[in-house]
């Protein structure tokens, strides 16, 4: 192991041979931390926290602190990390608590940049980026590729979709739908993110579908169960696209707090 003299190492902490410590930082005796790993100076590491490989946290960075949550009464609740996540300066990510799953999960090859904070039970995919100081409510599931501009708010229980992208200073307060690209306060869709899409190799033919997909939801005066009844009939028609509408159909279904609307 790597660790500067001044580091903190608590006994029961377990970390892989290559990791690296910085000055000042303490790691708690729950944590364990996978090969690859730095941590920066002045990091806090504690709680039930089990962090995966080549995950890099900068300085300044607090993981694993008890959930902000006033019904918390110090339950072993905990946080997983999977690999390869980019951690920036002052970053907070608390553990779960028994009311929701009891864990909070951020997932591998993410880019969590300066200020952001990652409540209590959220659950982050994989490949997102989250830009400085957005601000996570308890309790947010945010899917696979999604992008969250700067200082953007996202209400608890709020849900993001896939491969969505949200513009910086948005206020979130329902739940946003895979490839949804928008912003404001609050936020409003104004479309498809095509271009992501298409840098992930979804084929032209499954970003049409997806693009009619989403004129059912917002442009056809439909209500959410008819337009899903009108997805369903468009898998029909085009079943080499029959997964990349599926994701919408299982989001929409699975929708408690309603969608952003424009």
């Amino acid at each position: 192991m790597r660790i500067h003299e001044t580091a903190i190492i608590e006994a029961g902490a377990t970390l892989a041979d290559d990791v690296e410590v910085g000055p000042y930082s303490i790691i708690g005796p729950n944590v364990t931390i996978g090969a690859g790993t730095k941590v920066g100076p002045h990091c806090v590491i504690d709680g039930v926290t089990t962090i995966g490989r080549n995950n890099h946290f900068y300085r300044f960075c607090s993981i694993g602190g008890m959930p902000q949550d006033k019904k918390y009464a110090g339950e072993p609740t905990r946080l997983e990390m999977g690999d390869g996540n980019m951690v920036r300066e002052y970053v907070t990510i608390n553990t779960g608590t028994v009311q929701d799953v009891g864990v909070t999960r951020v997932g591998n090859d993410n880019w969590i940049m300066a200020y952001t904070h990652i409540a209590h039970d959220c659950q982050i995919g994989n490949h997102t980026i989250i830009a400085n100081s957005v601000q996570l409510g308890g309790h947010v599931h945010i899917g696979d590729w999604a992008i969250l501009g700067g200082l953007t708010a996202v209400h608890q229980f709020g849900r993001i979709g896939a491969h969505s992208m949200i513009g910086g200073t948005s206020s979130v307060r329902q739940d946003i739908p895979p490839y949804v690209i928008g912003a404001g306060d609050p936020f409003r869709p104004v479309g498809v993110n095509s271009e992501g899409l298409g840098r992930r190799n979804y084929s032209a033919e499954a970003i049409s579908a997806v693009k009619e997909s989403y004129k059912l939801l917002y442009r056809r005066k439909l209500t959410v169960e008819q337009a899903v009844e009108q997805m369903q009939v468009l898998q029909q028609a085009q079943p080499d696209c029959r997964d990349a509408v599926q994701l919408m159909i299982d989001f929409l279904n699975d929708s408690s707090r309603g969608i952003c609307r424009p």
